[in-house]
């Protein structure tokens, strides 16, 4: 079986659809009976991003795969129409709830692209069953037309390994409305923490003191390690992979309460108002008491992902379609 994989997502950015594509790329090579045909569209800055947005993924990427026995698009985006069953995964629905955290362009074409793309799709992957559930309710979807599939975890995210030196608490996430970094730093402040942050340069004109910027794996790996826990009070999320990350990494982790931060956390976080300062100020100090406890109930919860599980169940649906 031949399968056209969208890898469109590399070119554009590290953050969370990158990590996925990455992540279920190498988890599915080399599969005995599976031949990943790498479609995509390499471009940088605004033009690239209307040439992708407007005429690659509605025609373009339907063209690429014409050789293949499947066709997964990695993003919402799909083509207008293929000869082959289209598989689509949807990460959130952040557009349909909240338009207002994003620039003008994904704004309008985005919410488009979505409700196109779940329509025309023969099967939807949802990276969490909140997703699936905003799918159900925002786009009417059948449920039945759903695959929750989980993300993974880099092998790179465990216990053990080199620790980044101080005394500080750690926050992860792109500079932008959601991630909701403006209360993390109050909240760290008020619980007399120094609070460090990392994550790419987004949108929104979102600026916050102590931010380090992107960094790579085996360099965030060492943030996790070395932190007094993460505090991640983002306002909406479709999956959250900074919460299980630093649960491999053995660090408790202050996360919202609702939706798919409190999905993955599993009962091993402590869960916050993302809303009040107060609260995540407060989760800080919890989770620093009981430090140990969600240090061990972290381990086990991540014990539960991995890309391997996830490609298994990607490949199965492929097999399905095909």
């Amino acid at each position: 079986m031949k399968v056209a994989f969208d890898v469109s997502p590399l070119a554009q950015t590290g953050a969370g659809t990158a990590r996925v594509v990455l992540g279920l790329s190498r988890a599915l090579e080399r599969r005995p009976g599976l031949e990943i045909l790498p479609v995509g569209f390499d471009g940088h800055g605004r033009g690239a991003t209307v040439v992708r947005d407007l005429m690659w993924y509605p025609f373009g990427i339907a063209h690429e795969a014409r050789s293949a026995d499947v066709l997964h698009c990695t993003t919402m985006r799909g083509p207008v129409r293929t000869q082959r069953p289209v598989v689509v995964t949807v990460h959130d629905c952040a557009l349909l709830r909240h338009p207002e955290a994003f620039p003008l362009w994904h704004r309008h074409t985005g919410r488009m692209a979505l409700r196109h793309g779940v329509k025309s799709a023969d099967a939807i992957v949802a990276v969490s069953a909140f997703t699936r559930d905003e799918l159900v309710e925002l786009l009417d979807v059948s449920a039945e037309q759903i695959r929750v599939i989980p993300n993974g975890l880099e092998p790179v995210f465990t216990e053990a390994g080199p620790k980044t030196p101080g005394e500080y608490v750690l926050a992860v996430g792109t500079l932008e409305p959601r991630k909701n970094l403006a209360r993390a730093v109050e909240a760290a402040a008020r619980a007399g923490a120094e609070l460090r942050v990392v994550g790419a340069q987004g949108w929104g004109g979102v600026e916050v003191p102590g931010w380090a910027g992107r960094v790579d794996d085996e360099e965030l790996a060492m943030l996790y390690r070395g932190a007094r826990c993460l505090v991640f009070p983002s306002l909406y999320e479709g999956f959250g992979l900074p919460v299980l990350e630093a649960m491999a990494c053995g660090t408790p982790v202050v996360t919202s309460r609702g939706g798919a931060t409190e999905e993955m956390a599993g009962g091993a976080a402590v869960l916050v108002d993302p809303l009040d300062a107060d609260a995540i100020a407060a989760g800080i100090a919890e989770a620093e008491a009981r430090r140990d406890e969600l240090r061990q109930l972290g381990l086990a919860r991540a014990q539960d992902f991995s890309w391997s599980h996830s490609a298994d169940l990607v490949e199965a649906l492929w097999r399905e379609l095909a």
